[in-house]
């Protein structure tokens, strides 16, 4: 994806943000290495449909990614290879819903989306104001409710004892 998106620095530097915080997640979600591989993949190349979205729209709205980026992503997972069939749909998948917020059932895309509004809270400069809002229209997990408000709403936060 750093190749895909050569010279666009900010678009570079989200990918990677949104991969860390969706591993860590994961990770602390005791999410299973399968599951954990799909997830990160996905974080990966969640924006894929943005320069597609651009050209064709002249917009990088979340929908026209959602409508653009599978296609895409599939076209660089299966370049790429190491991937299973149904990795690449799961994959592809993600990429299509990681701007629709209702009816998340797995846990692969509400860690997406967590990380991703993690990152874009601060590059959108979302106003505190709304992180309440956010806090309970969007996050469900325990750990990305926790990195959210370590992250915006306290400058000390110490690491959860899970003694």
């Amino acid at each position: 994806m750093i190749e895909y998106d050569a010279g666009d620095v900010q678009r570079i530097q989200h990918l990677l943000k949104v991969h860390n915080l969706a591993a860590t997640i994961g990770t602390l979600e005791k999410m299973d290495e399968e599951n954990l591989f799909i997830l990160e993949s996905a974080a990966i190349v969640h924006d894929i449909g943005i320069h597609i979205s651009e050209q064709k729209y002249g917009s990088s709205d979340g929908k026209h990614q959602e409508q653009e980026g599978p296609a895409e992503a599939r076209k660089l997972l299966e370049q790429i290879g190491g991937y299973t069939p149904a990795q690449i749909e799961r994959i592809c998948w993600l990429v299509g819903h990681h701007h629709t917020f209702k009816n998340i059932t797995e846990a692969d895309h509400q860690i997406l989306i967590e990380a991703d509004f993690l990152v874009n809270i601060d590059e959108d400069r979302i106003p505190k104001e709304h992180l309440e809002i956010i806090r309970e229209k969007i996050f469900r997990t325990e750990t990305g409710r926790h990195l959210l408000h370590c992250i915006y709403e306290k400058t000390y936060c110490p690491i959860k004892n899970e003694a």
